[in-house]
């Protein structure tokens, strides 16, 4: 396979409510799209990176010049020999990076597969063709307005509840969920890093509501205080943040800092490494499930595919598209019975609609080799 040509889109598409988390609060999506041309057709993908390097030391921006100055000119180079395996160790020179690689080896193995007509899930080796779909409720003004937003996703029929925590907005919102809607529903909570070592105790006040788990409650970069943590507290600690490979993914395994991980595609590098973090996950009996960052259809296409693999057993953060578009810019996915349909097509089997692409892109720009 060749690449051609490959479109940077950068689009802004209004959220339906401000989502707030410990680090940030957004109203407006603001993504970059890879829309990359090779000699056996076209591929898409959506990038991770947010406005602002708040979740990750990546930008949407900076990842557009990494992308034009350093990515796509080696990916060029490769001429007849690229494939989507082969983007990783052409890539690992450069450091880190990690959202801008995961575009664009998605958006190639998008070509690549819909040149085979071979679905993404297949590729994956995926065993399901639904997923349970769970909801991230971000931090609120008031447990009124919490509630209400609580209320209305159970109604919808998700089946796992995540609140977004920090420090002065954890037990009591945890509290008032679960004893109003009892330990039957799947609650966990995720605080983005926002704590340190110094408040395990006020973590371990959550131990009281039976959560499936608290995710990444402590610096990214502070494994060994998860270990300590998971030690001193009863609810699962999961990572999120601190897992940016398998490697890493093993060792914090083997720490004890990991007992449950969520894969994001975008974090680690793109689906080929989010498939090793699975594997080295399920051969070390760790359950896993997949997050999200706020996808639009494209992004959550690809997300669906991932989840569907046989080691994901826990709901992810898959929801559907009217959780936070009014407009979606493919065929929205619609919950049914508290899940999402995997796509079957080839690739990541949807495409988006172009009208919706041109009211929402700011800007669109192709580079060729």
């Amino acid at each position: 396979m060749k690449l051609e040509a490959v479109e940077l889109i950068r689009l802004n598409v209004p959220l339906k409510s401000a989502f707030r988390t410990s680090f940030s609060s957004v109203n407006l999506h603001q993504v970059v799209w890879a829309h990359v041309i090779t000699d056996q057709g076209e591929g898409w993908a959506e990038c991770g990176a947010n406005e602002r390097p708040d979740y990750s030391n990546e930008y949407h921006t900076g990842a557009m010049d990494v992308l034009k100055q350093f990515i796509l000119p080696d990916l060029f180079r490769l001429g007849d020999d690229l494939t989507a395996e082969a983007v990783a160790p052409t890539l690992e020179w450069i450091k880190q990076h990690r959202m801008a690689k995961a575009v664009i080896e998605t958006a190639i193995l998008d070509a690549q597969l819909r040149g085979e007509n071979k679905s993404l899930a297949t590729y994956l080796g995926s065993t399901k063709t639904r997923v349970p779909s769970g909801v991230s409720v971000g931090i609120m003004d008031s447990l009124d307005e919490l509630m209400g937003y609580v209320d209305g996703y159970i109604n919808e029929g998700y089946v796992r509840i995540k609140l977004k925590i920090e420090p002065g907005w954890d037990y009591e919102p945890v509290k008032l969920v679960r004893e109003t809607y009892g330990d039957d529903l799947l609650l966990q909570v995720d605080a983005n890093t926002a704590y340190t070592r110094n408040d395990f105790d006020l973590l371990k006040r959550l131990d009281e509501f039976n959560l499936l788990l608290i995710e990444q409650p402590i610096n990214e970069e502070d494994v060994l205080g998860h270990a300590k943590l998971a030690d001193y507290i009863e609810t699962p600690v999961c990572l999120d943040e601190s897992i940016v490979s398998a490697d890493i993914a093993r060792d914090a395994i083997e720490l004890g800092a990991a007992e449950i991980i969520n894969i994001k595609p975008a974090r680690v590098g793109g689906y080929i490494e989010a498939k090793k973090i699975h594997d080295v996950s399920v051969a070390n009996g760790i359950p896993v499930w997949c997050g999200g960052m706020l996808e639009t259809g494209i992004g959550r296409a690809a997300n669906l595919a991932l989840a569907a693999m046989p080691g994901f057993t826990l709901p992810g953060d898959t929801s559907a598209s009217s959780r936070y578009f009014e407009t979606d810019l493919t065929e929205p996915f619609v919950l049914k019975d508290g899940h999402l349909e995997v796509p079957t097509g080839p690739g990541i089997g949807i495409d988006p609609i172009p009208e919706i692409i041109e009211r929402f892109a700011v800007s669109r720009e192709w580079i060729r080799g």
